[in-house]
């Protein structure tokens, strides 16, 4: 599984998603990390250049480029969450004063139900539901 999260210098977590300037790519297998990058992605300083929307497009490729399956934020607006969501990304908030590498095996371990789901599993005990 493939998994990002803005990331500070020493290893903690950037706050602010759009605008941090180093990304880290990590690919967790059974729960592991075997691969960690640190990607010097300056979306510090390129969030103003150009229309907002070319930062989006940008943001995108990046997640395309590395196969990105699920997301780590601190802090991210609703525009981009939106954005995310659309291209399929599990995203997943975490407390900034996290450690990096414990927020991904965290976010690698989460069950995610798919939001489409039939239904299957509704709770038998609803009285709402007719009988």
């Amino acid at each position: 599984m493939r998994v990002t999260i803005p990331v500070t210098p020493e290893g903690g977590i950037e706050a602010r998603f759009g605008r941090a300037p180093l990304m880290a790519v990590a690919t967790v297998d059974d729960g592991e990390i075997t691969d960690w990058a640190v990607e010097n992605v300056q979306w510090d300083l390129l969030h103003d250049q150009g229309e907002h929307g070319l930062h989006h497009a940008r943001i995108v490729r990046f997640m395309r480029d590395f196969g990105i399956e699920r997301v780590g934020f601190a802090h991210m607006g609703p525009p981009m969450i939106q954005t995310l969501f659309k291209l399929g990304m599990v995203l997943v908030q975490v407390d900034p004063a996290m450690d990096a590498r414990d927020a991904v095996r965290g976010i690698a371990a989460l069950e995610v139900r798919d939001p489409g789901a039939s239904g299957d599993d509704l709770d038998d005990d609803d009285p709402d539901e007719a009988a």
